[in-house]
């Protein structure tokens, strides 16, 4: 029985025995699979070759192209701001904070080190994701995304976009062949948009948390891998709960991975968002904000005059240039918080205290109808007017725009941005209230522009009250007349002069007669250094009297001034209109020995890859004597012990050797203080928009009430301020031997001058 059985078995399994195949099947198939595999091949040899479109070529993966912002430096290496289309710059890999890194290869492609540009176990998913509807995520690699971000698609229809695919996938294996992991990894991040006009991680970085990519915290490169998914939606700024939801699932795919434990993990999420401070970075924020506004124009024309080796001129906002500047960051936050200080707390609260309850405030001088003509010129000359004259509106439609109420934010010194509602036209007005001011600080002998303030704040005043506003420069224009009767005359600062009201004949026949500010010492014999520190203007005239308007002129072009000059006699009062960048560079001319150096803003430029495209230094030619040069110092160190300056002393305790010199103009309209030391000369000028707004007394109005406090609160600034180091020391006498007498008390009255019709 157990035989019978065992050949029935037999029998069934050789009828179960599969048939071998035929063998023109056999081949049949093996040519079909050889065929795709060829096909395949050929398709994307067809893709490297550009068969199905351009490629990019070695060079592009190499240097591939992004706009880079141009940076701008401090002396003191700081980041000043950026010049850009995209607020870009790039990162090494060793810039990474290391938590930054683990939190994107934990969210975006967690295989990341152990693919090459493809991964196949995530393509799979995808297929059968699609396949079967249960998608779990896509296959795209980081190296695919860089490709994405390199080398955008534009808008494709689906057979285009498979190729497109296809071509993405050839191309992120030769990155990763080309390129390290680490270096992947830095590309991706600095080409990534962030959002709040942040281009790549170092831009995000500072832009969300002020802070550099290496100093990321956990929390905060969590936050900033979530907000690359989808900027807008996820962001903390606009959407602080779904930036906070999506920051937490980066943490928890931290934790999934074990880049972070469990207790970290949720320790990290009870954290809530911190974004005090986020600060979206253009020209309008961060310091120094009309120095880089000025520098902008002068790099553009560089620019224009420079090419790259590709023979293309270069180009600031796309370039990533590297600008180091003369500028220190201390210095110029002091500058700032100074105008601040005295025109926030002090200056325009006395302004507005002095023209409360006046008709016609704050124009003393103007009546209504020309008040009103003068409004006119003010809308006149807005970007708003001609924008609307260009669109071809009526004027009743523009009259409409500038009376009709719009929601805005304006400027006050209690809250720099108040909501409110205000037609165009009224805040116009407005903004006439408010009084400006200019500051610039120069090291004298290297022409270094430490310190640059054009206005109360650039992002209401945009104006530039150092580089641009001329304006009636008054008696700090005495000391070029002073330097010439020194220089050519052989006069000495206790030279005596009779106090008598002099009468100069003009050209034309008539006489001009200055008045005096005070008649103290009238009719005496009073010396050169009492007349300067005293601001007297009839020992002025009688100086402009003994030489020549011309001659004045001559000397201050050689310290530096450019500006038309009339050569009347009055200028000897300071009657011509110069910028406060002329003025200050001249009296850098006293500190510097006699040696004018031009100002120096830039001292190289860099392109993206750190080569020296250009040094730059300052002109320099002999103005005046070394002996002329420190006489003119200690005279105007008077004008601080003893004058129109010694509130420096009393007030502001500011006993180091200083030179200074007040200028106060016609109707009080303009304020100025010059102020030097041996290491730092430094110009204020304080006014409002037009001459017209002004005090109505001198006792406000005087340059020692307007600007001298701003230098003096910078100066207080500075010396305080150990990492700047700035010495006390007196000014240095000349090389050559020196013999003049300072101590005019004990001078004889034998260096005196006898006047002849005067």
């Amino acid at each position: 029985m157990a035989k019978k059985q065992t050949t029935k078995k037999r029998k069934n399994n050789k009828k179960w025995k599969p048939r071998p195949l035929n063998k023109k099947v056999l081949v049949w198939i093996w040519g079909l699979c050889l065929a795709i595999i060829f096909g395949i091949v050929l398709f994307f040899a067809g893709i490297e070759l550009g068969v199905f479109g351009k490629m990019p070529t070695f060079d592009e993966l190499e240097n591939p192209k992004s706009m880079l912002a141009s940076e701008v430096y401090s002396a003191d290496g700081e980041l000043l701001g950026k010049y850009y289309l995209e607020n870009r710059s790039n990162v090494h890999y060793s810039e990474l904070s290391p938590y930054l890194v683990d939190a994107l290869i934990a969210t975006e492609d967690v295989r990341f080190y152990q693919h090459s540009g493809i991964d196949i176990r995530s393509l799979m998913r995808a297929i059968y994701g699609m396949a079967t509807g249960n998608s779990k995520g896509g296959a795209s690699t980081l190296s695919q995304q860089l490709v994405k971000n390199l080398f955008p698609r534009g808008e494709l229809n689906k057979i285009q976009l498979i190729l497109r695919k296809c071509q993405e996938w050839v191309l992120a294996v030769k990155l990763e062949h080309y390129y390290t992991k680490e270096e992947i990894i830095a590309m991706y991040l600095n080409t990534i948009d962030f959002g709040s006009h942040a281009y790549g991680i170092k831009s995000s970085a500072w832009t969300f948390f002020k802070k550099t990519p290496a100093e990321l915290n956990q929390e905060e490169s969590a936050l900033l891998i979530a907000i690359l998914n989808a900027p807008s939606w996820y962001s903390p700024v606009r959407n602080p709960d779904r930036a906070l939801q999506r920051r937490n699932l980066v943490i928890d795919q931290m934790e999934k991975y074990t880049y972070i434990n469990k207790v970290v993990s949720d320790s990290l999420k009870l954290i809530p968002l911190d974004m005090s401070n986020y600060s979206i970075q253009d020209q309008n924020t961060g310091i120094a904000p009309y120095f880089r506004e000025y520098l902008r124009q002068e790099l553009k024309k560089w620019c224009d005059n420079n090419v790259k080796p590709d023979g293309t001129n270069y180009n600031l906002y796309k370039d990533g240039l590297k600008i180091y500047t003369t500028l220190d960051a201390r210095m110029q936050r002091y500058a700032e918080a100074a105008v601040a200080e005295h025109l926030g707390k002090d200056l325009q609260p006395t302004f507005f205290r002095h023209w409360k309850g006046i008709d016609n405030a704050p124009f003393t001088d103007l009546n209504k109808s020309q008040v009103n003509d003068l409004y006119e010129r003010v809308k006149k000359n807005t970007d708003r007017y001609r924008m609307m004259v260009t669109e071809e509106a009526t004027q009743q439609q523009i009259d409409s725009a500038f009376n009709t109420p719009i929601p805005m934010k304006i400027f006050s010194w209690e809250n720099p941005m108040i909501d409110t509602i205000l037609s165009p036209m009224d805040s116009l007005k407005y903004y006439l209230w408010f009084l400006r001011a200019g500051l610039l600080a120069i090291e004298p002998h290297t022409g270094y522009v430490k310190a640059y303030v054009g206005g109360p704040d650039y992002r209401y005043f945009k104006y530039d009250h150092v580089k641009y506003g001329t304006r009636q420069v008054g008696s700090t224009f005495k000391p070029f007349v002073y330097t010439l009767a020194i220089q050519e005359k052989g006069y000495t600062p206790c030279t005596r002069i009779p106090k008598i009201q002099p009468s100069l004949e003009l050209p034309d026949g008539t006489f001009w007669t200055p008045k005096n500010s005070n008649n103290d010492k009238k009719g005496e014999m009073v010396t050169l250094k009492w007349a300067l520190a005293n601001s007297d203007n009839w020992i002025s005239a009688h100086l402009m009297k003994e030489m020549s308007p011309q001659s004045v002129i001559n000397l201050a072009q050689k310290m530096g001034v450019t500006s038309e000059l009339d050569p009347v006699p009055s200028i000897a009062l300071g009657t011509s209109d110069i910028t406060l960048y002329e003025m200050v560079s001249a009296f850098n001319t006293y500190p510097n020995q006699g040696i004018y150096i031009e100002p120096l803003f830039i001292t190289r430029i860099e392109d993206k890859y750190g080569n020296v495209l250009e040094h730059f230094t300052s002109e320099r030619h002999e103005a005046m004597s070394e002996e002329t040069a420190y006489t003119m110092l200690r005279t105007m160190q008077g004008v601080v012990e003893s004058g129109t300056s010694i509130r420096l002393r009393y007030k502001y305790q500011l006993l180091n050797p200083i030179a200074g010199k007040t200028g106060t103009t016609q109707n009080h309209s303009d304020g100025w203080f010059m102020g030097m030391t041996p290491y730092l000369t430094a110009g204020i000028w304080t006014g409002g928009e037009f001459r017209s707004i002004h005090f109505r007394t001198i006792t406000y109005g005087q340059g020692a009430n307007m600007a001298l406090p701003i230098w003096a609160l910078f100066m207080q600034k500075v010396y305080a301020d150990s990492t700047i180091n700035m010495p006390k020391d007196d000014f240095p006498l000349p090389s050559s031997g020196f013999n003049v007498n300072f101590d005019c008390e004990k001078e004889t009255h034998d260096n005196q001058v006898i006047i002849e019709d005067f």
